[in-house]
């Protein structure tokens, strides 16, 4: 039987295992794969928790899988599925999870691999990167207009700087000390984040901030708000849309489309996005690969590689 990472409860790390599962069978609008790569993203963690996604109504089925984003090679086609064959090589988002040797993947929500983008840089892209540029795409911004993204260190941080960047937008970047080096690689002008942020980034923006393209939430969020006179150009992917909503912003819409996905691996194609997996670790360890982003100390994306 194939292996899979999974947690068998709601609660901590304790609930975590790799064990044998079921091979899924794809249904109607599904593509069944052979998984390559998978990402690993903080709402892994938070649905081990107990979080339930906006809009999310059924009951958990356990053991559930980890992992919302994967890159494989198809090997079965559910009905109802056109442009996808056996064979192909794709990326997208998963139904029940994706570190495991067999994901099964959204069809409306999985693009074609370009033969240039390797299996581990397109596992990265259906949660991070299509959410940075869900959020940048919502904010409209002009060329040459100034975007403050807090938690810019992190994997859609990471991707929503260089997208803006792409866009012809100037970046600030909300990050760690340790991550300053990192953040202005990427060619944002980086700010610590902390108490005083607000003070920190007017110093460093006489002009001003246009918008807000927020990871973190809490009080970082709330000191980011302050820095706008149009709360309109204020977007979150890092606290709920209640607690968003009562300082004036949205949060981010997920269009969660093929083409985003063939937008963003176009972007990687051309140079414009690089996705900067920092580490890789194989199936086995997958344990440490979730660690190592629910610290809250990894820089760019980890990625989980599947032996073919």
């Amino acid at each position: 039987m194939p292996e899979a990472y999974v947690f068998t409860r709601y609660g901590g790390p304790e609930t975590e295992a790799l064990t044998d599962v079921e091979r899924p069978t794809p249904g109607p609008g599904r593509l069944m794969i052979a998984v390559r790569a998978a990402g690993v993203n903080p709402v892994d963690w938070k649905l081990r928790g107990g979080f339930r996604r906006p809009g999310e109504s059924a009951e958990r089925v356990f053991p559930a899988v980890f992992g919302s984003e994967a890159a494989g090679v198809v090997e079965e086609v559910g009905a109802d599925v056109t442009g996808f064959a056996v064979g192909d090589a794709v990326f997208g988002n998963t139904v029940d999870g994706g570190y495991a040797e067999y994901a099964l993947l959204r069809a409306d929500q999985t693009a074609h691999k370009p033969a240039g983008l390797s299996f581990a840089d397109a596992a990265t892209l259906p949660v991070a990167a299509a959410t940075a540029y869900d959020g940048v795409r919502r904010l409209e911004l002009p060329e040459g207009a100034t975007l403050l993204v807090t938690g810019a260190g992190g994997g859609v941080g990471t991707a929503a700087v260089q997208i803006a960047r792409a866009f012809g937008a100037k970046v600030v970047g909300v990050a760690s000390e340790g991550k300053k080096e990192f953040v202005e690689s990427l060619g944002a002008v980086h700010v610590p984040g902390g108490p005083g942020l607000a003070e920190r980034v007017r110093a460093v923006t006489p002009e001003g901030i246009d918008a807000v393209y927020d990871m973190v939430g809490g009080e970082t969020l709330a000191e980011a708000a302050t820095l706008l006179t149009d709360r309109t150009r204020l977007v979150t992917a890092g606290a709920p849309p209640e607690t968003v909503a009562e300082l004036g912003g949205s949060r981010v819409a997920r269009a969660r489309t093929a083409a985003v996905l063939q937008t963003v691996a176009d972007l990687v194609l051309r140079g414009a996005l690089i996705p900067h997996v920092t580490r890789t670790f194989p199936l086995d360890r997958a344990e440490e690969a979730l660690r190592t982003v629910e610290d809250g100390h990894a820089r760019g994306k980890i990625v989980i590689e599947v032996n073919a």
